[in-house]
């Protein structure tokens, strides 16, 4: 049987749990493909440094390049994290002509033109299932799964820690706060945790399944976010009343056709969002990820599954790995990393994106407020398709809920600024779009 021979960057982690499941399943693997994997080094940080599974210290070394410089080494896997290292590792690798497997959502997001370039160049490959939704096929799927399909809608939970404290605040009443500390302590959130509760890892994710998507590469600046920080259990509340369930979702749409018939381009975004009950996003709770499909010809698909962690992240490292050993074995690269095949394809500027809303004010009940709201959001061609006065709250000032009718991003945004200036609406308006996956 043919052997390859891996090299790793990062024994923690994620590098560790790859370890693990080589041990483990490694003879399964040479089984179903033809080729036996062996782990040849790793280099690390340090040798004594904490991990989920022991490596022995034959494994290790603590220089990277002893590891994608020798000769010996056929597939390179980058599993350390961080941007600057780890794109000069994978750079130094690929140059080599060497098969190069990452989890690094973040260094795909900002570097990945450069990174398929070099690839492309140099005849080598980068494979990448592990950098979006851990366990989740979804690369593979969009890249080969779907190769016959326009994805029309993607809507993804990408982000365990936003899904689990949103969770925790619906079933339990909490704040945000409160669960966000909770989260911390059981290791869920991170000490410093604007990496997540603000979006931006979602955003990571999003921009390349949307590249992939669609066709063209989606740089993060195009794409907007907006995080959870501002969501709190009387939002939570009220949008239960209403038959929905608020989660933090990365949405990839066709914009909708302006008056001249042509595509307007893609909607490319991660904020908060009120999500039907009956559908099937609603139900995915606590660190679990999912990501919904809409293909013009498969029509609706769903993936479902942990996002992160050891095992989950090490499987799709292992998928990869599996790849890269069959296209070593053919001597060919079957499936390039991306493929642009979209030359006009453009992010839509959020204030043009169109959705419902959900409307939370503070206001004084006294007799013309809800007159003089009104009046703001009729100027602006805004439709009201709904309003709850909940009773029960007395004091200086009272909520006050609107479902706005479709409208642009930017009317409404107007439109709250103005409402929001008015003496009898008391601090900020919050805002959260509905989405009805029409």
């Amino acid at each position: 049987m043919q052997q390859v021979n891996l090299g790793m960057i990062g024994g923690g982690t994620v590098g560790s749990g790859v370890f693990h499941a080589l041990k483990l399943n490694g003879t399964l693997m040479a089984s179903r493909i033809g080729v036996e994997i062996n782990l040849h080094k790793i280099a690390v940080k340090a040798f004594d440094e904490p991990r989920p599974y022991e490596i022995p210290k034959s494994y290790l070394t603590t220089d990277w390049q002893e590891v994608v410089t020798d000769p010996q080494v056929n597939i390179v896997a980058e599993l350390a994290g961080g941007i600057n290292l780890a794109r000069t590792v994978i750079l130094t690798a690929l140059k080599l002509g060497k098969p190069v497997i990452t989890a690094n959502k973040a260094l795909i997001s900002a570097h990945g033109e450069e990174l398929f370039a070099t690839a492309r160049q140099h005849g080598s490959n980068l494979y990448y299932e592990a950098s979006v939704c851990g366990g989740i096929p979804i690369i593979k799927s969009l890249r080969e799964g779907f190769v016959g399909n326009r994805i029309t809608h993607l809507y993804g939970i990408v982000n365990g820690t936003c899904n689990y404290i949103l969770t925790r605040m619906k079933l339990e009443s909490a704040s945000f706060a409160d669960v966000l500390k909770d989260a911390q302590s059981q290791g869920y959130a991170e000490a410093e945790p604007s990496l997540d509760i603000d979006g931006h890892d979602a955003l990571h994710k999003i921009g390349i399944l949307a590249s992939l998507a669609h066709g063209f590469w989606v740089r993060p600046t195009e794409i907007y976010v907006e995080g959870i920080r501002h969501i709190t259990a009387l939002d939570i509340e009220f949008a239960q009343q209403l038959g929905y369930t608020i989660k933090l979702l990365g949405i990839i749409k066709k914009a909708r056709k302006g008056k001249s018939g042509r595509n307007s381009g893609v909607q490319v975004s991660v904020y908060p969002t009120l999500v039907p009950n009956s559908h099937v996003l609603a139900s995915v709770n606590h660190v679990f990820n999912a990501v919904f499909v809409r293909g013009d010809i498969v029509g609706d698909t769903l993936f479902y599954g942990r996002g992160a962690g050891k095992d989950a992240t090490a499987s799709a490292v292992l998928s990869d790995i599996a790849d890269a050993a069959l296209d070593l074995k053919s001597r060919t690269n079957r499936i390039p990393p991306f493929v642009p095949h979209e030359r006009e394809g453009a992010v839509v500027p959020i204030d043009e994106a169109v959705s419902q809303y959900f409307v939370r004010l503070d206001v004084v009940d006294v007799p013309g407020t809800l007159a003089k709201i009104a009046t703001i959001f009729a100027a602006l061609k805004i439709g009201i398709s709904s309003v709850i006065q909940p009773e029960g709250h007395e004091g200086r000032s009272v909520p006050l809920i609107f479902m706005l009718h479709d409208a642009p991003n930017g009317a409404v945004r107007k439109a709250l600024k103005k409402i929001g200036a008015l003496s009898v609406v008391k601090g900020t308006p919050v805002m959260i779009r509905v989405e009805n996956f029409e």
